[in-house]
């Protein structure tokens, strides 16, 4: 007799689900990852229940789970060398043009060493920008068509070019108490119980009653910590 809560009967199949029209390079990918179509993803990690929608772009970057992406994002745009004579790819790409000219290794590593950290339950919304080397925090809400250019703090809200902080999605001393809970690595069977309490429950209550079913160590409280 099967377990009623073993979460293989009660779940989708996990395998990640990619448009064949995305181009996927060297990327892990979680269990019930969705790529859309025209995404293009190339040596990045996406965490479990992560999803991008159309015409998504990221390059060099680590995303957590339970990621929204919305369409036409771009993570860890390209950078042109500034400091060059040309900003054109001219200077990186020159295989393009001529022969027996190669790509310029030397830019490659230095975007490689500039990868995009983002964390878990993170909503990136309709065409925003996330420049190299940014680190997005677990939680936050990027706004449509926001460009960012530094650090999001948890679940911060931010919007705008360059983007700016417009809010906190819950008081510090409640980030504090989801940053410990840290639902989004609970087990899935674990998670399969606790969806019912997300839909009705307010952020407060919902901690109130699994900090119970599953003790955390708090952090100490009142440390935003950096970041937009």
């Amino acid at each position: 007799m099967d377990d009623p809560f073993d979460p293989d009967t009660r779940l989708t199949d996990p395998t990640p689900r990619v448009h064949g029209s995305a181009l996927v390079q060297n990327c892990q990918l979680g269990g019930h990852v969705a790529v859309a179509e025209r995404v293009v993803l190339r040596e990045v990690t996406v965490g479990a229940f992560s999803y991008f929608e159309r015409h998504g772009e990221a390059i060099y970057a680590d995303i957590g789970k339970f990621c929204s992406i919305a369409a036409n994002v771009r993570i860890n745009a390209l950078e042109h060398p500034m400091e060059r004579v040309t900003t054109h790819k001219i200077s990186y790409r020159p295989n393009e043009y001529f022969r027996y000219l190669g790509i310029d290794q030397s830019l490659r590593e230095r975007r490689r060493s500039r990868r995009v950290t983002i964390g878990n339950d993170v909503w990136i919304g309709h065409g925003a920008v996330v420049l190299p080397g940014v680190m997005i925090g677990n939680g936050a809400v990027i706004g449509a068509n926001a460009v960012v250019s530094r650090d999001v703090a948890a679940y911060a809200v931010v919007a705008g070019v360059p983007a700016r902080r417009l809010r906190m999605r819950f008081s510090q001393a409640v980030v504090d108490r989801l940053q410990a809970l840290m639902w989004w690595d609970w087990p899935l069977g674990v998670l399969h119980e606790a969806i019912a309490d997300m839909q009705s429950l307010s952020a407060e209550a919902f901690l109130d009653k699994w900090e119970r079913l599953r003790p955390v160590s708090r952090p100490q409280e009142g440390s935003e910590g950096d970041g937009l």
